[in-house]
Parts: C-alpha cells; sequence; structure tokens
C-alpha cells in the first residue's frame, strides 16, 4: 500500500509538471532578489563601464592576467569576476574554478595545500584558459598567508590564474599588487541603482511610489545588494514601498526630522532643534547613526549655501570623531547642534 500511495504521488507531480525542488517554490518558498537576479553575464553587471569593458576585452582574448579588483563592498566585484570565469571557461567552470572566500579557512596552510593541489590538478578546458581561482575578500588575508601566495601565483602562472576582490588593494601586499592588473571599482551612481531597481519592481510586480524608490537610493548609499535587499524585505513586510516603510525596515533615523533640525539651526532656535534630537534619541538611534544622518542630509541639503554647508560639514566631522572614539552622548550631539546654531547668528550676541 505504501508504495502505491508514493508512486501515485510521484505520477501527480509529473501530471502537474513539477519537480519536487519546484514544490518548495510553490510552497512559500523564494530566493533572495540578489541571487534571482545576480547578473550571468558581464554586459548585464550595472556601472563601471570603463573597467567592465576591459574585463570584456579579456573574455575576448582568452588572455586573462592575474585580476585585483576593489571597491566598496555590494558594487559586483564578485559577480564580475564570476561572469568573466564563465565566458573564459564555459561548461569547464565547475572543473576549473577555486573559490575561496572569508568564510573558508585561508591561512598559510590551505594556501600550501589546497591551492597548490588544485593549481597542479590536470582539467581538461578549451584551448588557451587557464584555471582561475577566486579570492574574495583577500584583504582579509593573513600576512603570511599571502607571502606563501606570491610563490604560488609564480609557480603555477601558465596553468593558473588568480583573481582576488577586494574593499582596500593597499591591504593586499606589494609583491602581489605588483604581479596583478589592478582594477578598482567606483561607487554605483544613484541613476543605475534606480534603473535596475525599477526592472526588478516591474518584474516582481512591486507597488511602490517615487518616496519609497528615493528612500531605497538614500540608505543604500551605493551598494545595490543593499538596495535590492532593501527592496525585497519592505515589499515582503508591507506590500507597498513607501519612503516611510523603507526607513521602518532600515532603521535609520528619518532623514525629513534630520532636515527640520537643521532648518531650525539655520534660524538659531536651539529649543526647537534640541526637541527633534531628543525625539530621535528616543526612539533608540545611537550617536553614530544620528550623526551619519545628519551629514548625509547636509551635504545634498539645497538650502544651505555653500560657505554655510562646507563649516556645518567640518563640526559634524569633529563630532563623529570624537563619537566614534567613545563618547557617544546626547550632549556631543546637543553641543555640534548649538555649535551649527552659533554660526548663523550675530556675533555680537555673545558679547559679554
Amino acid at each position: 500500500m505504501p508504495c502505491h500511495s508514493v508512486t501515485r504521488r510521484a505520477s501527480l507531480m509529473a501530471s502537474s509538471g513539477k519537480a519536487p525542488a519546484n514544490a518548495a517554490a510553490s510552497s512559500g518558498y523564494e530566493l533572495p532578489w540578489v541571487e534571482k537576479y545576480r547578473p550571468q553575464s558581464l554586459d548585464h553587471v550595472v556601472g563601471n563601464i570603463d573597467t567592465i569593458e576591459r574585463l570584456k576585452v579579456i573574455a575576448k582574448d582568452g588572455n586573462c592576467p592575474h585580476i585585483i579588483i576593489s571597491g566598496l563592498p555590494g558594487i559586483g566585484k564578485t559577480t564580475s569576476i564570476h561572469c568573466l570565469a564563465h565566458q573564459l571557461l564555459g561548461d569547464a567552470y565547475k572543473e576549473g574554478v577555486l573559490e575561496l572566500n572569508a568564510s573558508d579557512e585561508r591561512g598559510i596552510d590551505v594556501v600550501r595545500n589546497k591551492i597548490k593541489a588544485f593549481a597542479q590538478k590536470k582539467v581538461t578546458l578549451p584551448p588557451g584558459r587557464h584555471k582561475i581561482v577566486i579570492l574574495d575578500e583577500a584583504d582579509s588575508m593573513t600576512g603570511g598567508a599571502q607571502q606563501a601566495l606570491r610563490r604560488t601565483m609564480e609557480i603555477y602562472s601558465n596553468t593558473t590564474r588568480f583573481c582576488l576582490a577586494c574593499n582596500m588593494s593597499n591591504k593586499i601586499i606589494e609583491p602581489i599588487q605588483s604581479r596583478c592588473a589592478i582594477l578598482r571599482y567606483a561607487k554605483l551612481r544613484d541613476t543605475e541603482i534606480l534603473k535596475r531597481l525599477l526592472e526588478i519592481c516591474e518584474m516582481e510586480k512591486v507597488e511602490y511610489n517615487d518616496d519609497g524608490l528615493t528612500a531605497l537610493i538614500f540608505t543604500c548609499e551605493g551598494d545595490m545588494r543593499q538596495a535590492i535587499n532593501n527592496l525585497q524585505s519592505t515589499h515582503s513586510g508591507f506590500g507597498f514601498v513607501s519612503g516611510e516603510n523603507v526607513f521602518k525596515v532600515c532603521d535609520q533615523p528619518h532623514p525629513v526630522i534630520v532636515q527640520s533640525m537643521i532648518r531650525l539651526c539655520l534660524k538659531g532656535d536651539i529649543d526647537a532643534a534640541m526637541e527633534k534630537l531628543n525625539e530621535l534619541w528616543e526612539q533608540g538611534y545611537s550617536a553614530v547613526d544620528i550623526v551619519v544622518t545628519i551629514f548625509r542630509v547636509t551635504k545634498t541639503f539645497d538650502e544651505l549655501p555653500e560657505y554655510l554647508k562646507l563649516e556645518f560639514i567640518k563640526e559634524i566631522g569633529f563630532t563623529h570623531m570624537r563619537i566614534l572614539e567613545g563618547v557617544g552622548t546626547i550632549i556631543q550631539l546637543g553641543g555640534l547642534l548649538a555649535r551649527l546654531c552659533k554660526m548663523n547668528m550675530q556675533p555680537t550676541l555673545f558679547q559679554v
């Protein structure tokens, strides 16, 4: 009897055209949109057009040098390397690529054993192609491991190429940098992120308004991964992407409150500005959250004259430094607001 029920279930699945893997998807399981919409070729990678063009030339010629790609998180470094490896190796990608990132053990032993063993391994690849070792977040490798890597790169350079992705290329030792072509990725522009978000909204039938998209771009700071994650979280949690919903999900001080605080500082109204600050403080935001949002709002605030904006940013910078040194109290933030108010008041008022 159990045998019949299993057979019947299998035939039902076959007749409905669904494999068991798809059954999970239909029961509510969904891929993160970051993975679902990850570019599969260099043509689909957003931004950094000049650098991507260089990678396309490498993919076309097939002669891949050792590469270091450096830049901020979430702007497509690892994705670019994967796309390049796919275009170079095609169907041999699985056998011809070894990927290690910061979550893997990457001490000297791994470089000496695992990477060396992969470099020595014989693999059938398209003619003129090389095996590829992808080291993600390479700037977190220990100095010893990097020293061990430099010799491995030299010995096996005729069969294996190394692609390193890192946030700061200066954390990679000089001998490795001199063996590699260094490509630098800039922060993605707002228009580039907006275009991608609109494409995803259309494909996923996401309801949104302009404030919601503006808030997503404001909170992500040029990080495409964070923008897409925030979009999915807001859509899943609220069903509608509005500015207010985005800030609830991202849990950052609302820039509208911060804008009104800066306007009050322009008028020299310290009492009302302190009320706004207390409102944010009582919502549980830390001093770092508040001062970073004040900075980001100030630098794009059109109502401030240029010379005053520079003075504001200088004071915000000093306060940020003190907070990072450990003095993250409301008194520090109150002192900042007092100094900002003082800039727009008559000096004669302070003469005793």
